[in-house]
């Protein structure tokens, strides 16, 4: 967030524009504005009309939200969206109902036993985002992952056990977005390679990276699913390939299902607490039945 103050309150209007604080006050304004637009985005013309600033002073604040990664631009239709940054910090913020807090004692004692790192991590569009690492006590650790950071779907253990939980027809909408993504910035896939990852990944009850992200970094996933059976996210554990041999891999597997089996459990009685059945009229004493047991 230093980076963020450091961008907004850099922001300098003119004698008119007052302080480095009310730079963040109207850059704030237009995330709200920017937020309202939800999954169509917003034109840079609506932006000027709803905060009532001018057009190169909207645009100033609209570039130092997209340096600090709080608002995106889609580069075909230059509309505006809120940015990953944003996503991530509010999934950390939301600690009190979300899968972060739910799954954070999963994670302490995946690493105590496993003494490697473990990951939780959600889905945000074709994207896998990492919200939290626990780090394990094996000297040798990997970092292929961090809290924030973002793969495609299928690249990396957790993204791929939440792609190949998706339905067939919305793995291949996934893919065909990802394509270019994959071709460009990761050359140990394809997207032939994550269809494959898929199929193994449903045979065998969880994903697995042979370190194509970062070499000698494996790491094995399983997917987290809500009570209806949407995805809810995933859980992982990343070692050096050494310590991923077939008979770990399957221990760590197994490891992982229980875990999240424990989250599953905590998401469903969350669920049932937040949409309780409805509370049956009194019964008089002619028409009361005997209670079930």
């Amino acid at each position: 967030m230093e980076q963020v103050i450091e961008n907004l309150s850099g922001l300098r209007e003119g004698a008119a524009s007052g302080s480095g604080a009310q730079a963040v006050e109207r850059a704030l304004q237009l995330l709200s504005i920017v937020g309202r637009g939800a999954e169509k985005g917003v034109a840079l013309a609506d932006v000027v009309a709803d905060s009532g600033l001018n057009k190169p002073t909207a645009r100033r604040l609209l570039m130092a939200l997209m340096r600090s990664r709080l608002v995106e631009q889609d580069e075909l239709t230059r509309r505006y969206y809120l940015g990953g940054e944003l996503y991530v910090l509010g999934m950390l913020a939301s600690r009190r109902h979300g899968l972060l807090e739910m799954a954070g004692e999963s994670l302490k004692r995946l690493s105590a036993k496993s003494a490697d790192t473990s990951f939780v991590s959600m889905r945000r569009g074709d994207y896998a985002v990492c919200l939290y690492r626990e780090e394990g006590t094996h000297p040798v650790r990997t970092h292929a992952l961090l809290t924030g950071d973002q793969n495609p779907l299928g690249v990396g253990a957790g993204s791929l056990a939440m792609l190949a939980a998706l339905p067939d027809a919305e793995v291949e909408a996934v893919l065909g977005r990802i394509e270019g993504v994959i071709t460009a910035q990761y050359p140990g896939y394809s997207t032939d390679i994550i269809r494959e990852d898929v199929v193994r990944t449903r045979e065998l009850g969880y994903a697995l990276n042979p370190g194509r992200v970062i070499a000698n970094s494996w790491g094995i996933g399983v997917a987290i699913l809500l009570p209806d059976g949407r995805l809810a996210g995933a859980l992982s554990i990343a070692a050096i390939d050494s310590r991923m041999g077939e008979a770990r891999q399957k221990e760590l597997a197994a490891q992982l299902a229980h875990e999240v089996e424990r989250v599953q459990g905590k998401l469903k009685s969350l669920f049932s607490s937040e949409n309780p059945a409805p509370r049956k009229a009194p019964q008089t004493a002619r028409s009361r039945t005997p209670e079930r047991v």
